[in-house]
């Protein structure tokens, strides 16, 4: 049997939500393997879905910048939640953001190019040395549409443009752009309140629906589901799976009684012409980044028999 360390007890407990007892169990099942323990949990109904972005880790400021028919989001990491009320860090991130909007996503373009005399990666230094804590440029992305426009929204704002989370939503369309830019930051606030993973069914990741498709159908064979069904259970539970994930599909957070597809439909009737979700980016302060808790590890520890 694999040996299942309390850190990876902990990993998989982020990801899915579920009890620590049912976490060891899964990964004792499955030899340690993370993805596969994860499966086993939605199958016994234990976890809803694998969720990349576990305990929030790392602080700083997720930083947006806006041009026409362009936008660009950073994220900037600090040791701690104090340096994000700092106006020094606040103009450091601000500056990356709008040299990221001019220069692209690329983090070594990024930390190269010059601002007045001195370039990013100099700024960053220098920041660092007048704080005192450390920080890195973490993440950089992009979106540009013609015709059209990318609006942008900040959730748990410090600053104009500057938050714990970020989001970029650019909108496909000829039509009036303060019009385009009201709505879409009603999307963004859509995407940084429902967190989809793509735009549409289609857009998705085929991997990601063929795995959604297994859960499905084990956990109804698990119920005792008879064969004959469980195919009409699947793509009832896709349908539901896509709910979830997909923007269009989703209820529209500002009046969930319609979907955003509808909310789409209903807007491009208002300006006169199409609109075209043409794509977004979500960026939330620290996703994806383990921060060290000692009390929850000694728990973790304790219940897995790790020293």
């Amino acid at each position: 049997m694999a040996t299942i360390s309390a850190s990876l007890v902990k990993e998989l407990r982020d990801k899915t939500g579920a009890g620590m007892m049912d976490c060891k169990a899964a990964l004792a099942d499955t030899s340690g393997d993370l993805e596969a323990a994860v499966d086993w949990l939605r199958k016994k109904g234990l976890a809803k879905a694998a969720k990349k972005a576990g305990r929030v880790a790392a602080e700083g400021l997720i930083g947006t910048a806006l041009t026409p028919g362009k936008g660009a989001v950073v994220e900037v990491n600090s040791e701690t939640d104090f340096v994000a009320r700092n106006e020094q860090f606040q103009g450091l991130v601000r500056m990356i953001a709008q040299v990221a909007l001019d220069v692209g996503a690329d983090l070594d373009k990024i930390n190269a190019a010059k601002v007045g005399k001195v370039t990013i990666a100099e700024a960053i230094t220098s920041a660092i040395a007048t704080i005192g804590e450390n920080m890195t440029l973490r993440r950089a992305a992009e979106l540009v549409v013609k015709p059209g426009v990318v609006a942008s929204y900040t959730h748990s704002s410090v600053s104009e443009g500057l938050g714990k989370i970020g989001v970029l939503v650019a909108l496909q369309s000829s039509g009036d752009a303060d019009e385009l830019l009201a709505f879409g930051r009603l999307m963004a606030m859509q995407v940084a309140a429902s967190n989809p993973q793509a735009v549409d069914a289609g857009s998705l990741d085929p991997e990601v629906v063929a795995r959604e498709r297994v859960i499905i159908a084990d956990k109804a064979r698990e119920q005792g589901k008879a064969e004959k069904v469980i195919e009409k259970i699947v793509e009832s539970g896709l349908k539901t799976f896509y709910k979830e994930v997909c923007l269009l599909d989703q209820p529209y957070v500002h009046d969930p009684a319609k979907t955003v597809a509808q909310a789409v439909k209903e807007t491009e009737k208002k300006i006169g012409t199409a609109i075209e979700v043409a794509g977004f980016v979500r960026y939330a302060l620290g996703e994806g980044i383990d921060r060290k808790d000692s009390d929850f590890a000694a728990e973790v520890a304790a219940a897995t028999g790790a020293g």
